[in-house]
């Protein structure tokens, strides 16, 4: 929850930071570059997922689970910190820079670690419920994040928010940081000694070379997962610059969005425990695809906050459902050995690729067709397609059960 909350946090505040950090006199292009540096934070999670996955899976989970969390504090001080474009010049654009490449190695190394341990730790009966838990606290993160805008809102004006007051969550964010790396610090270790079995240069090229094929089908599972995830990013987006609705709206919604999230990324987690989660995933996939087009319809021919507000979140109900249930799935392709490495990685290149993408797609397809349900088309098919992994993955993960039953019965 702490790192996701540092790492969005940045979002919430673009418009400030942007003036802060680029020259006066032009705020649309200084509020763009402010996008395109959130979007550099971004290119340094698979980094994060290659190097700390590496790490965790030699030297332990809570060795680099404790180092992810003070790296992401780290970039969220420099952030809080940072003196403005008026007083060092170009430097601050660049240190702004540096700051998201650091939380975005944290990031990337923080999913694959994190998960990992909530699957080793937990009994065997609830380990889906245990790693739906990594989708259920970013969804908490959103709304920290949300409620620190809102209180920022009632307690400054708007001047000093501009002026000093934007700081104060990032200085938040790193403040607290010290807590979680406590608590991580004192977390009993998952990984089996018997399973450190090679370096990290070893463990890499392990992945990479006889793994491709498994990476690339977590991939194209975890490219559904997130372009649906900015699907809803977007949409508040979407209703302000479509709809009309007013600005303030964007920040109830997250928070009703990340309300909705959580309990249900929960559920898709228990659920996962108790059927099979390729199923529990695909059903959640079929119906949310099933229902975008006409609730969006729906929504175009009723264009009220109320309405989108609640198509919103019944789409985030089945989305956080099929996310939950699908965090059962990564870890378990992927060996003790190399499990930390195998599932950030593939996690972190899905949100690079497909979901740092996804923004820049949705505009230009509304923009060049005029057809404002192109998005929705878009995103439904990248669903569809997406899901097509879970019949390989699925396979896969029944031969890996085949090979290792043969291994257990011909050592006993």
């Amino acid at each position: 929850m702490l790192e996701f909350y540092d790492f969005t946090v940045y979002a919430a505040f673009s418009t400030f930071l942007s003036a802060a950090c680029f020259p006066a006199g032009n705020p649309r292009l200084a509020l763009l570059l402010s996008t395109v540096i959130f979007g550099i934070g971004f290119l340094a999670r698979p980094l994060g997922a290659i190097v700390m996955g590496a790490y965790a899976d030699h030297h332990g989970r809570r060795r680099a689970l404790t180092l992810t969390i003070w790296l992401m504090a780290l970039g969220s001080l420099m952030i809080g910190l940072l003196p403005g474009y008026a007083t060092i010049g170009l430097a601050a654009p660049i240190m702004l820079s540096v700051a998201r490449l650091i939380q975005g190695f944290s990031a990337g190394g923080e999913m694959g670690s994190a998960t990992a341990f909530l699957v080793e730790a937990a009994a065997r009966e609830r380990i889906g419920l245990a790693a739906s838990w990594q989708i259920a606290t970013q969804h908490l993160g959103t709304i920290i994040s949300g409620l620190c805008g809102i209180l920022l809102g009632l307690s400054m004006s708007s001047t000093q928010i501009a002026g000093w007051g934007w700081r104060l969550p990032f200085i938040l964010g790193a403040i607290i940081v010290p807590v979680g790396a406590w608590i991580r610090r004192n977390l009993d270790e998952t990984l089996a000694p018997d399973q450190v079995r090679q370096g990290m240069i070893k463990n890499v090229r392990h992945v990479f070379m006889r793994m491709p094929g498994r990476i690339a089908l977590c991939m194209l599972l975890v490219a559904g997962a997130t372009i649906s995830q900015y699907f809803f990013l977007y949409g508040t987006i979407f209703a302000i610059h479509d709809l009309r609705f007013p600005a303030a709206f964007a920040i109830s919604v997250n928070i009703a969005l990340g309300l909705t999230g959580c309990p249900f990324a929960l559920l898709g987690g228990y659920l996962s425990d108790r059927y099979d989660p390729y199923i529990v995933t695909l059903a959640a996939r079929a119906m949310l695809c099933g229902l975008f087009l006409p609730a969006f319809v729906f929504l175009l021919s009723h264009p009220s906050p109320l309405v989108f507000t609640l198509v919103l979140m019944l789409l985030m109900s089945l989305h956080a459902l099929a996310s939950g249930a699908c965090m059962r799935i990564l870890p378990d392709l992927f060996p003790m050995n190399v499990r930390t490495l195998g599932t950030g990685l593939s996690y972190s290149l899905g949100v690079t690729i497909f979901g740092g993408t996804a923004q820049t797609i949705f505009t230009l397809l509304i923009d060049r067709t005029g057809n404002r349900l192109s998005w929705i088309y878009f995103v439904t098919g990248m669903l569809v397609v997406s899901s097509s992994s879970l019949v390989f993955l699925r396979r896969i993960a029944r031969h890996d059960r085949q090979r290792n039953s043969a291994g257990d019965a011909a050592g006993a």
